[in-house]
């Protein structure tokens, strides 16, 4: 592995901040540390960098152990969430300035400045100050002179938090560009789960001084091995309940007091309490609604589907699932997002864009998922080597 993280924890005075971890990464990945304020994503990219010792454990890169080099020994850079820019020099001295600790003559530098400055379009600002250029520019900036010094390891604080949010969507653009095309081992920290989503090959989200899950986005978001994970990264209801059946790959799960129908992999047993995650997209909605265009107020149970697609409603004669009482019915961005309370008091959240179920606050409804929807968390110790 190319950069390698072996029990590796850190603390301040009596304060475990940093955790035993362990952390591997191939050549040329994008890994994103994610995780709330103080979870130690960036206390963790300050002992890769140098700037903080570790307390125990080893950081080796391509095979080497850094462990105990100082900061500008070390074969990586760093991308402050402040950018670090000297005000009194130009751009592209500021490009170039790691350059003068390798040795390299000022007119190979400025060259190689230059041709820098083209990966980000930035050649016609070489000589501008710092301050007449904008915060993306001064990001692209900051981007280059890290990169110039040709790392092995790029790592990333927060690099896009002081920008605004179109902004900040078109320079992760650009940075996940820029590292597939030359292959830059990159490690980003971010508290964001949508940017984790988008710029990563995988995401190790971290809480409390560890690793809760290490993965591919998607096994992140749909395959959640905690609960933690699962309401951190995207929006998914938790339910506990306890098996009272098993037809083989399907238990029957009561929530209170109603049952509902889980698909799972793993191993469970009759009377086995679970904790099951299903995101709020995945909630399907059957209510009580007026059926046709006649003026007969005929009301029929109608299943009002809140998953896959648009508005799907057709007559249900028998309707099981868990019943709930509507607390909130709201939009956002033009996505409808209904709040329950089911039999037990569990908070549930229904979502989807572009559809309108006509429940209303104070009704009482059914709602579901599909068995596969279910994921299963909580069930051992996650805090795991990648």
């Amino acid at each position: 592995m190319y950069l390698e993280l072996k029990n590796v924890s850190k603390s301040f005075g009596e304060k475990e901040v940093v955790k035993d971890l362990s952390l591997s990464l191939p050549k040329g990945e994008l890994l994103c540390l994610l995780g709330a304020s103080g979870c130690g994503k960036t206390t963790t990219l300050k002992m890769i960098s140098g700037f903080l010792k570790t307390d125990e454990g080893q950081i080796l890169v391509d095979g080497q152990d850094i462990t105990t080099l100082a900061p500008e020994k070390r074969p990586v850079s760093t991308v402050f969430q402040s950018y670090a820019l000297f005000p009194h020099m130009s751009v592209l001295e500021n490009v170039i300035y790691g350059l003068k600790f390798r040795g390299i003559r000022k007119k190979e530098a400025r060259e190689m400045g230059m041709e820098y400055l083209k990966i980000v379009d930035m050649e016609e600002y070489a000589g501008a100050s710092i301050g007449e250029i904008s915060g993306g520019q001064q990001q692209r900036v900051a981007l280059v002179r890290s990169l110039i010094t040709k790392p092995k390891v790029l790592l990333l604080d927060e690099p896009l938090s002081n920008l605004d949010a179109k902004l900040r969507v078109k320079m992760r653009e650009e940075i996940r560009e820029i590292q597939k095309k030359y292959e830059i081992t990159m490690v980003f920290v971010t508290h964001d789960q949508e940017e984790a989503i988008n710029m990563s090959d995988r995401i190790a989200v971290m809480n409390k001084g560890t690793f809760e899950q290490i993965g591919t986005p998607d096994e992140i978001y749909n395959h959640p091995k905690t609960s933690y994970v699962a309401t951190f990264v995207g929006n998914a209801n938790i339910l506990k309940g306890k098996v009272v059946e098993i037809n083989g790959s399907y238990a029957q799960v009561q929530i209170g007091n109603d049952t509902v129908s889980v698909y799972t992999e793993e191993i469970v047993k009759v009377g086995e309490q679970l904790t099951l995650a299903v995101r709020s997209e995945n909630i399907l909605l059957q209510e009580t609604a007026v059926i046709g265009d006649t003026g007969t107020d005929h009301r029929d149970t109608v299943d009002i589907s809140v998953s896959g697609g648009g508005l799907d409603a057709h007559n249900k004669n028998s309707v099981s699932g868990l019943q709930a009482t509507v607390t909130e019915k709201n939009f956002a961005g033009g996505q409808l997002r209904v709040t329950l309370k089911l039999s037990d008091g569990t908070q549930l959240i229904a979502s989807r864009y572009g559809i309108d179920a006509s429940v209303a606050e104070g009704q009482t409804v059914r709602c579901s998922f599909l068995p596969a929807d279910a994921v299963l968390v909580d069930r051992e110790d996650i805090h795991e080597e990648a």
